[in-house]
């Protein structure tokens, strides 16, 4: 299995409508291709400041092969269409990951 990460940095003001956009636009469209899943975004507490905000969006494809097709067909388009959105206020790199071990996750109680 292949995990894709994208990372993004924005300053906060924009942070709000990032994720409204990842989650009305993007989302949506990498579901409808029937071969990603896994798909999630979670917010990076590790690179905190006062002055931006970073997230992490990864799913998972079962190939590079898929990847590549994705990234071609629709991964380059919704990455221009970002930009026209958010101009150069959001930064972002990507990587390419194979999965090597995975567990399920351990149901943990409240008290």
């Amino acid at each position: 299995m292949i995990i894709y990460n994208t990372t993004y940095q924005m300053p906060v003001a924009d942070a709000r409508n990032f994720v409204i956009w990842v989650n009305e636009v993007m989302v949506p469209r990498l579901e409808q291709t029937g071969y990603i899943s896994g798909v999630r975004l979670a917010r990076i507490l590790s690179h905190k400041d006062d002055d931006s905000e970073c997230f992490a969006l990864q799913f998972q494809v079962e190939s590079t092969a898929r990847l590549h097709y994705w990234f071609v067909k629709q991964g380059q388009a919704l990455g221009q269409e970002l930009l026209k959105t958010f101009n150069n206020r959001v930064l972002s790199f990507s990587t390419i990951m194979e999965e090597v071990l995975a567990r399920p996750a351990a149901v943990v109680e409240s008290e």
